[in-house]
This record gives structure tokens, C-alpha cells and sequence, in this order.
């Protein structure tokens, strides 16, 4: 389950990586354009912005994250990204921050180079901040003895989750795309008390969120809020930095 509410509290952040990749497609009159991971809605709005005159396919895993969209004039459907299929007309595809919680992303990605008609773009955008003190301390806790047998088995996304931007390129460029991969690290200005376990409650803590009761959840966060506010101090003003990678990759299909 996921919190449409929780993941548009910091909504202008959460976008400008979307914001970045998008700018890297090309497309001038794509006749569909699919978002692949839809959540809220919010910025698919922006898809049908740019290219007014394409149908717009939507899909989320999330039930609440579809009902989210649709509420905000999204027609968006539920669906497993593994689950997608190209119609014969996709020109663009977009999946920002989804292919992180597919440990086959990589597979999957080159079925969509494969399956897309020529000259069709894709676009992809996923968080590379694995290995960073707000998703280690997590871990550590999740595996301490009060917690490992409420939360074992639990996805808990580490290191080599995701790779290298090169990795894409060389995988999409074997499926005979022209690439385009980058890495960006962010540095984010949070406000508000304990705004990193803020943060990652909207995405990272989903799983344990899930697996816990209310009880066991408010336990979880107390725990965890000293030690996220020992790597991530806050500055004099209250506000704190919040350094977040994130790998991009935009493809286009046939280039061979």
C-alpha cells in the first residue's frame, strides 16, 4: 500500500528528476505516450501538457496511487509494470522512480527496446541512493533483534540494487538503441522536524510500514529518528541537506 498524501509532501522535489528526463526526449508529435508507474498523477499531467495531441496511457501497481490519478484527471489503470505491453503506436515511454522494486528491471527493459517500434523513446529515471545512511540505518535496524522477525523476508533494497548509468547504456545500446545515460546526486534542502524520516516514509519505509501494526510502526520510526538525525544534522535554521542520486537513461529504439 502506498500514501498518495505522504508521497506528494515533498511533491517539487520528488519532480525534478522527472522534470530532467524528460527534457532528454526528443519526441516532437508522439501518437501515444505511456507512463509506466503513474503514482498521483501529478506529473503524468505534465505528459499531456507537452504533447496535447497523444493518447496518454497511465498505470500504477498501487491501487491508491491509481485512485490518486484519476482523481486528479488521470485515466490511469491498475497495473504490474512487468504485466505492460506496447501497443502498436507507443512513441514515448516514461518510467520515473518505478524500476528500483523490479529486481528484473534490467530484463524487462530490454524486452521494451525490443518490442517498441522504431524510433520510439524511452525514458527511465530510478534512485540510486541504496547505499546511503537513510537506507543503511534502515536496514541495520530492520535486521537488530527487536525487529528481524517482524520484518525478515522483507525487500529492503541495498547496494547493486541499480547500476551504473554505463550499464544501462551498454544494455540498451546492445538492444540497438541510441542512449543517453547520466547520473545526478541532488542536494536537497528539507524543512520541518525530522524531514529525512519524513522523506522515506513516502517511499523506502513502504514495506515496513506495511508489515507493521500502528503500534509497531510508531516504534519503528522512534527508533530510527535518532540515528537518521545523527547522519543527517540539521542546520541552524532547522532546514537539513539530503544528498540523493539518481540514474537516468533515455533510449531511442532502432538506431542500428
Amino acid at each position: 500500500m502506498w500514501d498518495p498524501d505522504k508521497y506528494l509532501d515533498f511533491a517539487d522535489l520528488r519532480g525534478r528528476p522527472f522534470f530532467d528526463l524528460i527534457g532528454r526526449i526528443r519526441a516532437e508529435r508522439p501518437r501515444r505516450v505511456v507512463d509506466l508507474g503513474c503514482g498521483p498523477g501529478n506529473l503524468t499531467l505534465a505528459l499531456a501538457a507537452r504533447w496535447p495531441q497523444a493518447v496518454l496511457e497511465a498505470s500504477d501497481s498501487s491501487l491508491e496511487m491509481v485512485q490518486a490519478a484519476r482523481a486528479a484527471g488521470v485515466a490511469a489503470e491498475r497495473l504490474d509494470v512487468r504485466d505492460w505491453r506496447a501497443q502498436a503506436d507507443t512513441d514515448v515511454v516514461v518510467s520515473n522512480a518505478v524500476l528500483q522494486w523490479v529486481p528484473e528491471h534490467r530484463e524487462l527493459l530490454r524486452r521494451w527496446a525490443r518490442e517498441l517500434p522504431r524510433g520510439a523513446w524511452l525514458a527511465v529515471q530510478m534512485p540510486g541512493n541504496f547505499d546511503a545512511p537513510s537506507h543503511r540505518l534502515v536496514r541495520e535496524l530492520a535486521s537488530a533483534p527487536a525487529w528481524a522477525s517482524q520484518l525478515d523476508g522483507l525487500a529492503l533494497r541495498g547496494d547493486g540494487t541499480v547500476d551504473a548509468p554505463r550499464d544501462y547504456a551498454e544494455l540498451l545500446a546492445d538492444a540497438g538503441c541510441e542512449v543517453d545515460a547520466w547520473e545526478t546526486t541532488y542536494v536537497q534542502r528539507l524543512s520541518g522536524a525530522d524531514a529525512v524520516l519524513e522523506w522515506i516514509s513516502g517511499t523506502a519505509l513502504r514495506p515496513i510500514r506495511n508489515a507493521l501494526d500502528d503500534a509497531g510502526w510508531q516504534r519503528f520510526r522512534d527508533q530510527l529518528a535518532p540515528r537518521l538525525r545523527a547522519a543527517y544534522p540539521a542546520r541552524a535554521d532547522g532546514s537539513t541537506w539530503f544528498e540523493f542520486r539518481r540514474v537516468f537513461a533515455v533510449a531511442r529504439t532502432g538506431a542500428d
